[in-house]
């Protein structure tokens, strides 16, 4: 899986500044736990000099998450809001002596929470609404603004990096072409021209594999992962493998719960980073047959 610094491990095994602070008078909140990462970022700010004399998190997520609030908490601490909105995504990975790509949204979060925060202190309206029209993922509720900011800010050259900052395109993979348009138009002010299934940032295409070789991956990680499936009274099996959608029939208690669609999520999430490309995992009982008889 992922490879965690020290530093990150630190943070989240012993996070700095967590649970509620008191008189705080600055606020921000991010996310929401139907996508599975939700925080709240506190401040205590001096009045008379705009210095934050105090910040605190509380968050739904994973340890990246956790981490990477925990440091931003203590890296904003003793500056002034104007100093505090200077600290970039990628100020905070630093700080954790790195975050693993596929993680890298979390510090997104971060410095969303706390220009929400100090729009909270000064009376402002920060708002991560959605202008009509403008929502790209429908998954994860990711807009265009954040994901053309989030490009210019990291120089992000793929749907991949987009997905490994934003969440953008981690679900069911429908907006990936919408996430390619909003690339075309950053590159293209760049100088640079985006080609599709290429990750500029890492200089290598997606791994070439044989049907073969690519099935037994797919089958080794529903393997990996179908003894928790069982200890739920569930099961997962491989129906069919159609390009970039495989086929799946989730049985026993896995069949109909109404955490399906969450545990397929996060099975897709593990073949994409598996197989080094985007795929869509269905569940279905007769898809090979329906194809078929097309």
């Amino acid at each position: 899986m992922w490879d965690y610094s020290d530093k990150v491990k630190e943070h989240f095994f012993e996070p700095r500044n967590a649970g509620v602070l008191e008189g705080a008078n600055g606020v921000g909140d991010v996310g929401s736990i139907s996508c599975g990462d939700a925080l709240r970022l506190m401040l205590k700010v001096e009045p008379e000099t705009d210095v934050i004399l105090d910040a605190h998190f509380q968050t739904f997520g994973c340890g990246s998450a956790i981490a990477s609030s925990s440091a931003l908490t203590e890296m904003i601490k003793g500056k002034t809001l104007d100093e505090a909105l200077k600290v970039s995504n990628q100020d905070i990975a630093d700080y954790l002596d790195g975050l693993p790509p596929e993680k890298m949204h979390c510090s997104v979060m971060g410095r969303e929470a706390l220009q929400a925060a100090v729009a909270n202190y000064r009376g402002e309206v920060w708002s991560d609404d959605h202008e009509e029209g403008a929502l790209v993922c429908k998954c994860f509720a990711i807009d265009a603004v954040l994901i053309e900011d989030t490009i210019r800010a990291n120089n992000l050259c793929s749907v991949q990096d987009v997905t490994n900052y934003t969440k953008a395109g981690g679900g069911c993979s429908s907006c990936h072409e919408g996430i390619e348009e909003i690339l075309v138009k950053v590159m293209v002010e760049r100088g640079e021209t985006f080609k599709p299934g290429v990750d500029k940032k890492a200089e290598v295409a997606p791994t070439g594999m044989t049907n073969l070789q690519r099935i037994r991956k797919i089958e080794a990680v529903l393997e990996s992962v179908r003894p928790q499936l069982k200890r739920d009274g569930g099961d997962i099996e491989l129906v069919d493998v159609d390009g970039k959608t495989i086929y799946v029939n989730m049985t026993g208690a896995c069949a109909g719960c109404q955490m399906e669609a969450l545990t397929l999520q996060g099975i897709q999430q593990k073949l994409m980073e598996e197989l080094k490309e985007f795929i869509k995992i269905v569940p279905t009982k007769t898809g090979a047959l329906t194809r078929a008889m097309k």
